[in-house]
């Protein structure tokens, strides 16, 4: 509907395309993932229809995300700590704090209560690069921080749980804006 909306009003021609982007990959170490699934909900499959409430919050300690259906996680105090997350989920949450996309490779669907842990310096940068993501204007030297940054403690932590995270190229979808209006139509 709001793609129809932008089409009318500011004469938007988008096209879809893959672009080759660098991106981590999160993949099952060999020796097979190490965390212990959660117990089957029998309440799941009614709450699979169910719409999902998503709530966050935050201050300069760190924050707090509330997925829905039991899942959430926390990133402070140089953890992240999370409650009934899948992989997908994991990945999702992560590529905000490390500035480049996560592709769950892992073809995991179980859900996991687990904590990782990072070196202060990691988790100043990762909050650092999700600062960025959410569009936040930081001091030039917040961002030079970033100049030696790394994020190895993320990747130690991941292979404690059986899990690699490698840094990699490969095509993302991308939606492209081919010609736009400066001034909308008349209603």
């Amino acid at each position: 509907m709001l793609q129809h909306l932008l089409e009318e009003r500011f004469q938007v021609k988008l096209h879809r395309e893959k672009k080759e982007f660098p991106v981590y990959t999160l993949e099952v170490a060999k020796g097979g993932l190490k965390m212990r699934e959660n117990a089957p909900d029998p309440e799941a499959a009614k709450a699979d229809n169910a719409p999902v409430n998503i709530s966050g919050s935050g201050s300069a300690q760190g924050i707090s995300v509330d997925l829905g259906r039991g899942s959430s996680y926390s990133f402070a105090d140089n953890r992240f700590e999370a409650k009934k997350l899948n992989v997908d989920m994991l990945a999702r949450s992560l590529q905000n704090y490390v500035g480049r996309p996560i592709l769950d490779m892992t073809k995991d669907d179980g859900f996991y209560d687990f904590t990782l842990t990072f070196t202060p310096e990691d988790f100043l940068a990762m909050r650092i690069r999700a600062a960025q993501s959410a569009g936040i204007s930081l001091p030039a030297e917040a961002t030079r921080l970033l100049d030696t940054a790394t994020i190895d403690s993320l990747i130690e932590s991941l292979r404690k749980f059986g899990l690699t995270l490698e840094s990699r190229r490969a095509p993302i979808d991308m939606l492209v804006v081919d010609h736009i209006e400066r001034m909308p139509t008349e209603n």
